[in-house]
């Protein structure tokens, strides 16, 4: 790792070359890029166009955006860095159709890190099969989600997807049945459905829920029925009741 690298600001790596050095040697563990904008040459080009080669997100911003991030010398450029590295989706759920649970949890731009960070553990806890994330509108996997997960963003298999939407058909191919936590009409009962796996589980935004373009995907929705007319569970509390309802289908 680069001595530029700093754990300690959501793995943030500062600096033309050494943003430009990473995305060669080591571009599955890069989030994003944010580039100065009036930042311009041949150095600019040469990250630009790697990002481009490895399907990797870069955004001009202005610089207080820089600044808030890094407040040193980063000289124009910015990479976020998830130290533990992305896999291709289709390498995440092949693994987990091997898994104890096989199950991967899809998060439809789930934003709080923590909650990203409390389902990584979850997931890995439980011996499922791995996550994937949007590419755009999702959770930075950085410090606070690493430290919400305990440890267990190192070990478990993440991806990035371009289209959510068509990883879920991707899915379908490969056997799985695709269930989201949504509660609409014609929704089952969690603790009452028939849950079978190789599965996928679709977990939308804090505020927004599942995408409708996601929700068309969908074989079976899911909801949790609640006392008292209490109706606030956060996504991660949502998705651990979820996923120990699975863990015990697949028991049985």
């Amino acid at each position: 790792m680069n001595d530029n690298y700093n754990e300690n600001t959501e793995a943030i790596l500062p600096g033309v070359k050494p943003v430009a050095e990473h995305l060669a040697s080591s571009p599955e563990q890069v989030d994003s890029v944010l580039i100065r904008k009036d930042k311009r040459g041949a150095d600019i080009t040469k990250i630009t166009d790697l990002c481009k080669k490895h399907k990797i997100r870069f955004t001009f911003v202005q610089e207080q955006s820089l600044s808030k991030l890094f407040d040193g010398n980063h000289q124009g450029v910015i990479a976020k860095i998830f130290k533990a590295g992305f896999k291709s989706e289709d390498e995440v759920l092949a693994e987990a159709l091997e898994a104890e649970l096989p199950l991967v949890v899809v998060l439809d731009q789930v934003q709080d890190p923590g909650n990203a960070g409390t389902l990584a553990r979850t997931i890995y806890g439980i011996g499922a099969g791995g996550m994937i994330i949007p590419k755009h509108n999702a959770s930075f996997l950085g410090a606070a989600a690493a430290k919400a997960s305990a440890g267990a963003l190192g070990k478990l298999s993440v991806a990035k997807a371009t289209n959510i939407s068509r990883t879920l058909e991707l899915a379908k191919k490969m056997g799985y049945f695709v269930y989201g936590a949504e509660y609409k009409e014609g929704a089952e009962n969690l603790f009452k459905a028939k849950l079978h796996t190789p599965a996928v589980l679709v977990l939308g935004n804090e505020e927004k829920g599942i995408r409708p373009n996601v929700a068309k995907r969908l074989d079976v929705s899911l909801f949790i029925p609640m006392a008292h007319g209490f109706d606030s569970l956060n996504v991660a509390q949502a998705g651990a009741m979820m996923l120990s309802q699975f863990y015990a289908a697949n028991c049985d």
